[in-house]
């Protein structure tokens, strides 16, 4: 697309809509849950955070997909 066919956007805009803002929140918390309970387990810091982040980035795709 050239400059002259986009559509001009307010910049007041939102930067995420609101799925994707609950998507994103409801993959933190499942991630910050998963990294505590890991620890809580008497994992290593780095292993616990592993295992969070591999949490968290499953819920993102569960929730895509859940939430319409």
């Amino acid at each position: 697309m050239t400059r002259e066919n986009r559509p001009q956007r307010d910049g007041n805009g939102p930067l995420l809509s609101q799925r994707a803002a609950m998507v994103f929140l409801l993959a933190a918390l499942v991630g910050i849950g998963a990294t505590a309970l890991a620890s809580l387990a008497g994992n290593a810091w780095p292993l616990a955070v592993s295992a969070g982040c591999g949490a968290g980035a499953m819920a993102v795709l569960f929730f895509n997909q859940i939430i319409d």
